[in-house]
């Protein structure tokens, strides 16, 4: 069962959930708040008015002589002008005037008057004391004469004016809402198309890959991290179906070189157990088979030598050594072989001591491979010939022989793995074609360059760098 859950589901149901709950914070918690600043607003215009009054009456209000037509005129006259009710109260909450009434006086209240029950002490919402039947914002303001309280201002406004005031600034926001939502959709269809697409590309490249189908190619061309993402996924799936093909010829060379001596020994045995090879001759073939076993043993140790050569995971002993003593000693290792097939050495070496910076043990091995390879494919009577010179901090190590050569189309197969020339097989029987593969491994691993020059009935030269010491030089 497939899970239909995925990231761009989840940013859609969060999308929609942010409007839902910004529509809800604006239809609540933000229209209770403009709702208690406008209500504040509104009472404060209400007491300023009724304070105005106060001060400007004060002395009628005092001798609560209310009848005169002036009074009264300019009272109604505010009234109408502001939209309000104008009350005089008496100290124990009697209307004496009501601009709203013909007469101008209300002379009962149905509830019991108390200014401290006012909000904030100067203004309260509601019916005001039962006296209205629909919600009032009542601002109060106390007339004050001989330091004594003498009555009460009041200016009544109805809610329903700051309602509908209310309902216009919501209008306003939802429409700004709509507006802002709209326009953020811009957002979710930059993101499908820039992120979403792109990324579903990639999830379905990883698929792919993960299936085995390391051809498919992820089809991105941008400029930005997601495209340098796919171009590098790209680049990892190329690399890798080389390495899987490199794999699979690894192992089929393995195969072919581990069966060959396999087959040969079991033959041979084989033979010497049923009699086919008579006794008098099981010495010779029991010598053909312990060769047979050396190659074997020798592509074994060479096969764990590649493994553990990776040139960034193997582990260098970095130490100065005289490169000139060291290839000495290694020429004289195969002195026994040369007087063999009649090969001279010939040592062209920098100075009597000449102190380079690497692993001392790998580059012995590294010398030796070259030089063995060079005894394999010198003709007889010839001569090799071990250069060291140094230049620009760098010593540079050279092996040349003057035997077959290798084939132009070859030099630059040689380094892989069990490879072989056309040439070499005939001569190389006891060869496992990886003698310069771990050769290459170990300088890359210094982090150096070797190279080569050949030309076929001449000679091949091996030139490979290290770095020079710089604690021991002479």
């Amino acid at each position: 069962m497939k899970h239909k859950s995925t990231v761009y589901l989840k940013f859609i149901v969060a999308y929609l959930v942010f409007a839902v709950l910004s529509l809800l914070t604006i239809n609540t918690v933000t229209s209770e708040m403009v709702r208690d600043a406008m209500i504040r607003s509104k009472a404060a215009e209400l007491y300023k008015e009724a304070t105005a009054i106060s001060n400007t009456y004060s002395k009628n209000l005092a001798n609560k002589n209310f009848s005169g037509f002036d009074f009264r005129n300019q009272l109604n006259t505010v009234d109408t002008m502001t939209s309000t009710t104008i009350w005089i109260l008496s100290t124990n909450g009697t209307v004496l005037f009501d601009s709203g009434s013909p007469s101008g006086q209300v002379t009962f209240n149905s509830e019991p008057f108390d200014p401290a029950n006012m909000t904030q002490g100067y203004y309260t919402v509601g019916d005001f004391y039962g006296s209205f039947q629909e919600p009032m914002i009542s601002a109060l303001s106390p007339v004050t004469s001989n330091f004594r309280r003498q009555a009460y201002i009041v200016v009544h406004s109805p809610l329903k004016n700051v309602e509908e005031r209310l309902y216009g600034i919501r209008r306003i926001a939802y429409i700004t809402f709509g507006v802002v939502f709209l326009l953020s959709l811009i957002i979710l269809i930059f993101f499908t198309t820039i992120i979403y697409l792109p990324m579903r590309k990639i999830t379905k490249a990883a698929r792919e890959y993960t299936g085995g189908n390391l051809d498919y190619v992820i089809e991105i061309d941008k400029d930005d991290e997601i495209g340098r993402l796919a171009a590098s996924l790209n680049l990892m799936a190329s690399q890798l179906s080389r390495a899987e093909e490199n794999q699979k010829k690894f192992i089929a060379n393995v195969s072919h070189d581990f069966r060959s001596p396999l087959t040969s020994i079991r033959g041979y045995l084989e033979a010497m157990v049923d009699g086919t090879i008579p006794p008098e001759m099981h010495e010779k073939y029991l010598n053909i088979v312990l060769n047979e076993t050396e190659r074997l043993t020798k592509l074994t140790n060479s096969l764990l030598t590649l493994n553990n050569l990776n040139i960034r995971g193997t582990v260098l002993e970095v130490t100065d050594f005289d490169i000139n003593k060291v290839i000495k000693n290694t020429a004289e290792t195969f002195e026994g072989t040369c007087m063999e097939k009649k090969i001279r050495f010939k040592l062209f070496l920098t100075g009597q001591t000449l102190f380079v910076t690497a692993d001392e043990e790998k580059i012995k091995q590294v010398l030796y491979n070259l030089i063995d390879n060079a005894i394999k494919f010198s003709n007889a009577n010839s001569t090799i010939k071990v250069e060291t010179t140094e230049k620009n901090e760098k010593v540079f190590v050279s092996v040349k022989d003057s035997g077959i050569g290798i084939p132009k189309d070859s030099l630059k197969l040689i380094w892989d793995r069990f490879y072989k020339t056309d040439s070499s097989r005939g001569k190389d029987k006891k060869g496992t074609g990886l003698g310069l593969s771990i050769t290459k491994e170990i300088i890359n691993a210094h982090h150096e360059n070797i190279n080569v020059i050949s030309t076929e009935g001449v000679g091949t030269e091996f030139i490979f760098t290290l770095p020079k010491s710089k604690e021991l030089e002479d």
